[in-house]
């Protein structure tokens, strides 16, 4: 007992230790990247990088953790070509398109339009897992949308390709969060495994567009060739590269040890740290009305993750009741049942031998109680 209350207590120390260093090392990575846009326009050439790096610095921390090579993935190609492409396609549009936001509009305003993540997880929900949810998951999308509209109406350097930008990106990790999640349960691969495939996996197939997109106009503009710029671009996209693998690697160990519930609220707190640093650090100019959008816009995030508990709580409270009610056929059961299904029957006999029942009365069929008590649990 003491040693299982031990575990619980290293885990939550464990989780809330990944939390703090999620919400710090996002938040100061988003200020780095809109310094670095703003001095250097290419948001492709950020992404690549980051991909880049997560890929590089996974290898010796694989090795360091001696985790295996996912075998079954790799004789497997149907769901290699079916599921692990198409989650890196996301992930590197995702990943685009969340810096494209941040080139165009404010990172408090970026964030605030991802907080409408809420409402792509219950459409792709609906139309992926044909999950229904309550109405008081329903309702908390309103005060969300709401606040997301105030929010964008009274933004002061509002764009449009920010806006449509930033969500295609809660799209994009929406859609990313819940197959993650389902390939570390479908192949059983190691989370960090499964992070540097997906890297890899993006940044071979998107550097080939790099050179005639950013490449060129890169090697042309002379404002990089001078020494001062470019060793500050180089400084800016290093430590880039190095805070995206952290944030990626306590990310993807987040997703592999919380519930999907869990890793929501996680994430709407870090949104708001996020923006509060941003908002302290960059000091870019809002409105009252402004700051009252981006409240209401977070306030029905965490409004949606009670909604979403109380929902799980009452599904596992109806589970609970077949059970209850399938108790009275358990008087049904005699001890000549117990010792025909039991693996120690010869000792059951021994004890009690008026109560043996041979095999042929049963006509071979053992009553399958636990099956029938738990099935809906």
């Amino acid at each position: 007992m003491t040693a299982t209350k031990n575990s619980l207590i290293f885990e939550g120390l464990q989780i809330v230790t990944l939390c703090l260093v999620w919400y710090g090392v996002s938040a100061i990575g988003n200020v780095i990247v809109k310094e670095l846009l703003n001095e250097f326009p290419f948001p492709l050439t950020v992404t690549l990088v980051q991909l880049f790096s997560v890929w590089i610095l996974s290898i010796p921390l694989l090795r360091f953790l001696r985790v295996p090579e996912p075998q079954y993935l790799y004789q497997n190609r149907v769901y290699y070509l079916k599921v692990i492409i198409p989650l890196a396609v996301g992930k590197f549009l995702a990943q685009l398109s969340s810096h494209v936001s941040l080139w165009k509009v404010p990172v408090s305003y970026a964030h605030t339009v991802k907080a409408t993540m809420p409402l792509f997880t219950v459409i792709l929900s609906r139309l992926i897992l044909r999950e229904k949810q309550s109405l008081s998951v329903y309702f908390s999308l309103v005060p969300i949308i709401v606040g997301v509209v105030i929010a964008t109406v009274t933004e002061i350097s509002f764009n449009m390709v920010g806006l449509i930008s930033a969500l295609l990106s809660t799209f994009g990790f929406s859609l990313q969060n819940i197959y993650s999640k389902k390939s570390l349960k479908d192949i059983s691969i190691h989370h960090y495994a499964l992070l540097a495939l997906l890297a890899k996996i993006s940044w071979c197939m998107f550097v080939p567009f790099w050179f005639f997109y950013d490449g060129i106009d890169i090697f042309y503009n002379t404002k990089y060739h001078s020494y001062n710029p470019a060793t500050k671009i180089l400084f800016y996209l290093a430590l880039d590269g190095i805070l995206n693998f952290l944030h990626n690697v306590v990310a993807f160990t987040m997703i592999s040890l919380v519930s999907p519930l869990s890793y929501s609220i996680a994430n709407s707190t870090k949104r708001i740290v996020v923006i509060c640093i941003s908002l302290l650090i960059l000091r870019n100019p809002v409105t009252k009305t402004n700051v009252i959008g981006m409240s209401l816009a977070l306030f029905g995030v965490m409004y949606y993750n009670k909604a979403k508990l109380d929902q799980r709580r009452a599904q596992q409270k109806q589970a609970i009741i077949p059970l209850v009610r399938s108790e009275p056929a358990l008087n049904t059961l005699n001890l000549g049942t117990i010792q025909f299904a039991h693996p120690d029957s010869d000792l059951i006999s021994r004890h009690h031998p008026s109560f043996h029942t041979s095999r042929p009365y049963y006509n071979g069929f053992i009553p399958n109680y636990a099956s029938q008590s738990y099935k809906n649990v």
